[in-house]
């Protein structure tokens, strides 16, 4: 097994996921099967628990796990498909610790960050990366560990450790560390400063780890007195210090880091063959170039709470843009701040509501993600009331989903104080109640989440076609409230069909708005998160659905489309 080790310095948010992603993608087009493990250094067990503003999103994997939005990037970039396991936080690695110590395991011992949790955290890391994610049979070539945060953090100290005693432990030649860092520009005068990478690695050699190579994060390429500089000072050749700058879309990243020899310089540092060999035409011509070659604008309305914050929807963007590249279409995505469309704001805030409601109103389709909490949700509702009745293609997720029901039966069915029981407990008319099996004392990893069977109700619907299923498709989920059973006949009485259901025919999962369907381009919502399996040049299907209606192109679409193929008779995903 070899190990690429991608650390950073500085300042976080450089890109170290994007890079470590993008490592991934060289070392497969060199033939190598390839997985993933990221570190996140915070007491947490797991991302499930923190607000999108802590920590952007939460990635959902197909076995359940709440992980940090860099696993999403891995799974995009790689096509794989990753678990819980292959993220590791320090309240994962002290709780298996504790719970060892509690059994006996260390029976005699004081229990102790070095040598214990440095152990278990080697030990984990090995485990996870003879794990095959791929699909196929096998160990995996070439591991790439992201370590999150920054070099001289003190919670990561534990994790340093690990890996100073691990490149040992693995041998010679089986770890190669990338490190990430700032190359600043100070001042008018526009010179690149070198010296906050200089103490990066200053830090990082102190800790007993020596960088392979340098990774340097700028708005323009590198000058070559300042690559000769940091070559130097940092004790790496001229030719391992990587210019980062700048590029078009993340999907050029590969090809950046291809251009200067990155992947001959990792594979001779692991004593891989290969490198020789690696294309990348398919990636630049069906990915990166697609993307910057888009033209035709298609604007996108996405309503949420956390659009401070783009990295809180980072899924449901890239979902979009997954779904763009397949339909040919530029797009152009307008934030519109939900607490901005509520009748409220309009005395408080006149100016934001006049300009969200123009941004809602010019919008060839509105997207409505999923959330958690009752600040935003009248707004949403206003949102996926003006798609219904004005004929904008509408695509809720989750909580939008749960927000279609309560505005179709406030409006349609008369329901004037539906609500959902997470907003509203006492409401006289629950549409959307919570879940019995769910926890009501702890939060973390008790929603019904990861994969889970959708069984389709019909042939002849929209979603059937668009995933060419007729019988059940595979989706991640992560909610705690379901429409209420009580009130699905009512609903699907009135025009609103509940096309996908869970096995048991009593959860549902996938509605459409049937009555008439001629009359509306696309009204459709999941229970399940659509985006947490889209990849580049396989969009969702949901997504993709969306965007053609946006773009006026799904009847032909459909069209070509009628008869669904049946899904593989097999087990469901891993």
């Amino acid at each position: 097994m070899k190990y690429v080790l991608v650390t950073g310095g500085v300042v976080s948010g450089l890109g170290k996921g994007v890079t470590a992603s993008s490592i991934g993608v060289l070392m497969k087009a060199c033939g190598l099967r390839v997985t993933s493990i990221k570190i996140d250094p915070y007491l947490n067990m797991d991302a499930g628990t923190m607000s999108p503003f802590e920590h952007g999103e939460v990635f959902v994997l197909d076995d359940g796990g709440e992980a940090d939005l860099d696993l999403g990037n891995y799974e995009r970039f790689l096509d794989i498909t990753l678990t819980k396991d292959n993220n590791i936080t320090t309240g994962k690695m002290y709780s298996y610790v504790i719970e060892r110590e509690r059994r006996g395991d260390y029976l005699g011992k004081t229990v102790q960050v070095v040598p214990h949790i440095t152990d278990a955290i080697q030990d984990w890391i090995q485990r996870v990366a003879h794990l095959p994610v791929d699909g196929k049979a096998g160990v995996p070539d070439v591991c790439v560990i992201e370590l999150g945060g920054t070099i001289g953090d003190i919670e990561s100290m534990p994790f340093i450790e690990a890996l100073r005693q691990f490149q040992f432990r693995v041998g010679p030649g089986n770890l190669c560390n990338v490190h990430v860092s700032l190359v600043p520009v100070i001042g008018v005068v526009g010179e690149q400063k070198t010296k906050p990478t200089q103490h990066s690695v200053q830090v990082l050699r102190s800790l007993g780890l020596n960088p392979n190579l340098l990774a340097c994060r700028c708005a323009n390429p590198l000058e070559a007195s300042v690559r000769d500089k940091l070559a130097l000072f940092t004790q790496v050749e001229p030719h391992c210090v990587l210019t980062m700058h700048d590029v078009s879309n993340i999907w050029r990243v590969p090809g950046l880091m291809e251009s200067q020899g990155a992947h001959h310089t990792i594979c001779k540092v692991l004593g891989l063959s290969g490198s020789d060999k690696l294309d990348l035409s398919l990636w630049k011509a069906n990915i990166a170039d697609r993307w910057d070659s888009l033209t035709e604008p298609i604007k996108i309305a996405l309503i949420g709470k956390y659009t401070g914050l783009s990295d809180a929807y980072l899924s449901v963007v890239k979902s979009l843009q997954h779904a763009c590249m397949e339909a040919r279409l530029k797009l152009v995505l307008s934030w519109v701040e939900s607490n901005d469309l509520e009748e409220s704001t309009a005395t408080s805030q006149p100016e934001a509501y006049a300009a969200s409601w123009a941004k809602l109103k010019e919008a060839d389709g509105i997207l409505v993600p999923g959330g958690f909490g009752g600040r935003g949700v009248e707004g949403k509702i206003l949102a996926a009331n003006y798609a219904r009745t004005n004929k904008k293609p509408y695509l809720g997720i989750c909580l939008g989903m749960q927000i279609a029901v309560i505005e179709f039966a406030r409006n349609v069915l008369g329901m004037r104080e539906a609500n959902s029981t997470e907003f509203a407990a006492a409401t006289p008319s629950p549409v959307v109640v919570f879940m019995p099996e769910i926890s009501t004392t702890h939060k973390g990893g008790t929603m019904r989440l990861g994969s889970r069977k959708t069984v389709l109700q019909t042939v002849s619907c929209t979603s059937a076609k668009l995933y060419q299923s007729e019988m059940y498709i595979y989706e991640r989920h992560r909610h705690r409230y379901e429409v209420n059973p009580d009130v699905v006949q009512q609903i699907e009485d009135a025009g609103m069909q509940f096309v996908g259901r869970d096995e048991t025919g009593e959860r549902m999962e996938i509605l459409e708005l049937v009555d008439n369907p001629s009359d509306h381009p696309y009204y459709v919502a999941a229970q399940y998160h659509p985006e947490y399996k889209s990849r580049p040049g396989k969009p969702s299907p949901l997504f993709l659905g969306f965007v053609l209606a946006s773009g006026n192109r799904l009847g032909g679409y459909l069209r070509s489309r009628a008869i669904p193929k049946s899904p593989a008779k097999g087990p469901p995903p891993s």
